[in-house]
């Protein structure tokens, strides 16, 4: 017996989130429902805990937008199908209409979800064929990005009565730790009370790599990957003997020249 298809369901309103969940539920009753995310940064860290097959996102999302959520899942190794939920008039909608991705407007009709949803099943059934144009995706969100990024600002953490701050440059890697995330930098570590998933969207995708829900590192302080054996692998730092862990997703990354 085939494991049930999870989807993860990505808007910043309540009434379209719940309106696309109770259509859905109609369209395709065995879909199992695992997440529905209030922004893109819960959306990220949603996937993740869940890993569904299926993500709907929708554009324009405080922290991560629909778009940056949909560039980070197609750099995983295994990246889920994408469907963007976007307003009408949005700036988008004509790229999504030109390009080979799925989408819906909102509000979502019925018929136009179904079409989505009968490409979906089709993709899925065969597993020889890619989770999603992916190739297609990423093109498109090049285009559709902002080249830019927003300079990160310092990270600010308490040490005794001392605020310390910390350039993002100067940081190794953060680590969650149960309420905290711990800082570890040039010069010591310090634990801040803002959770992992909420830095992703204000540090460098480019320059911290997230290789575990629960690590993130500068990769310019990357030694080495090691593959420990077929489903396992970590890696080391420079100059420091710490062995952090490389979940499945993320072993994408190394992949050898």
């Amino acid at each position: 017996m085939m494991n049930p298809v999870k989807a993860l369901i990505a808007d910043d309103e309540e009434g379209p989130r719940e309106q696309l969940r109770a259509a859905l539920q109609r369209l395709w009753p065995e879909l199992q429902i695992v997440a529905a995310s209030e922004n893109g940064v819960d959306a990220w860290d949603d996937y993740l805990a869940h890993e569904p097959d299926l993500c709907f996102l929708d554009i324009r999302m405080p922290g991560l937008s629909g778009l940056e959520v949909a560039k980070r899942l197609s750099e995983l190794a295994a990246p889920p199908q994408v469907v963007f939920v976007t307003a009408y008039g949005d700036h988008a909608l004509s790229a999504f209409e030109a390009g080979a991705v799925d989408y819906c407007v909102k509000p979502v009709e019925d018929a136009r979800l179904a079409q989505a949803l009968q490409r979906i099943r089709a993709r899925l059934a065969n597993a020889t064929t890619p989770a999603a144009p992916t190739s297609d995706l990423q093109k498109l969100l090049k285009e559709l990005l902002p080249a830019a990024r927003p300079v990160s600002r310092p990270i600010q953490a308490s040490l005794g009565r001392e605020i310390k701050l910390i350039a993002p440059e100067e940081v190794i890697y953060f680590e969650s730790d149960n309420r905290y995330t711990r800082v570890v930098y040039q010069g010591g570590e310090a634990l801040i009370r803002t959770p992992l998933k909420e830095m992703l969207a204000q540090l460098d995708h480019e320059l911290f790599w997230q290789l575990h829900r629960s690590v993130l590192v500068n990769s310019r302080h990357i030694a080495s990957a090691v593959r420990v054996d077929e489903n396992s692998m970590h890696i080391t730092l420079k100059g420091r003997d710490e062995k952090l862990p490389v979940s499945r997703q993320f072993q994408g990354l190394f992949k050898g020249q």
